[in-house]
């Protein structure tokens, strides 16, 4: 038999599936090793196919009262840093890996987010809900697992890298450097920062409501659900939405009601029923952007080519 090399990843699951039907338990013990090695070869292309596959949904819902006049008459999202949007940044930060489709929570100023080849899904209550129920607004889009973010941060393609490469259900970036962030910001106190309190790499608990000094890191805003984590979010969320018999009339969490929750909470609530939530540190390499204090640090930021 000739030898050849095999580099298309379709090829190799080509192969191994037809080896499968033959079965080949009974053959040399070096034939069922390298077996075995396409077996592996074959999980690891189809675990970073599925995050390939997945959506990347951006709540950019929200009408930025903290940053006028500077979001007057747009959307925090499509503010420009050294000639291009914070939006087009995140979004580049995405290609960068392969990652290329998109969908948009729309609320304030709607009609001015209307780049090509994007899904929009338009959260019209955007005054009266919160990020929560601006991300079930793009439900539909979460059946084959998801990437959630914040669209008021811009992170380096390194932190893109470390979420798609995290193999669990559900992974979110914690900064583990985030107080030094806060030294200097004077218009975003830290009591504001959702904190991550983590045990052996798992997220225990994650809220604004914690004693910084107690924080591991900060939650950025930027999370992946693989296929069973999306599955889990949605049934969880309409349970305590809907359900007549366990659904949250009052406070949900931190939350005085599930309209005006975050995804913290929906997180909590997650935690609570035993589903297990893995962190990805980093260290820096991002930035908020709330404030004009803010936003004049990320622009220096980008000069220095730091995100």
């Amino acid at each position: 038999m000739p030898k050849q090399k095999y580099s298309d990843p379709e090829e190799i699951k080509k192969i191994y599936n037809s080896v499968k039907k033959i079965g080949y338990k009974k053959t040399s013990e070096l034939f069922n090793e390298h077996i075995s090695l396409l077996e592996r070869i074959v999980i690891r292309y189809e675990a970073k196919k599925e995050v390939k596959d997945m959506k990347v949904i951006i709540i950019a819902a929200g009408p930025s009262t903290r940053l006028r006049p500077l979001t007057e008459y747009k959307p925090k999202c499509l503010l420009e840093i050294e000639g291009k949007s914070i939006l087009e940044r995140t979004m580049d930060a995405f290609r960068h890996h392969g990652v290329d489709d998109f969908v948009i929570v729309r609320g304030y100023q709607k009609d001015k987010i209307n780049l090509p080849n994007i899904t929009y899904y338009d959260n019209d209550d955007y005054y009266n809900n919160n990020i929560l129920e601006s991300l079930f607004y793009a439900e539909e889009a979460m059946n084959e697992g998801f990437i959630f973010t914040y669209s008021d941060i811009l992170y380096s393609r390194n932190v893109v890298k470390k979420l798609l490469d995290s193999p669990h259900d559900f992974s979110f970036i914690v900064d583990t450097k985030w107080r030094k962030r806060y030294e200097g910001r004077t218009k975003h106190p830290t009591d504001e920062a959702e904190l991550a309190i983590v045990e052996d790499g798992k997220i225990i608990h994650l809220s604004k409501f914690y004693n910084p000094d107690f924080g591991y890191g900060e939650f950025i805003g930027l999370g992946k659900f693989s296929k069973k984590g999306a599955e889990i979010l949605t049934r969880n969320y309409n349970r305590a939405k809907y359900n007549k018999t366990c659904k949250f009339e009052g406070r949900f969490h931190d939350a005085t009601s599930m309209q005006k929750a975050y995804l913290t909470d929906m997180l909590e609530e997650l935690i609570f029923r035993g589903f297990t939530m893995y962190t990805v540190d980093i260290q820096g390499e991002w930035v908020e952007m709330d404030t004009d204090e803010d936003f004049e640090y990320a622009k220096q930021l980008i000069k220095d080519g730091k995100i």
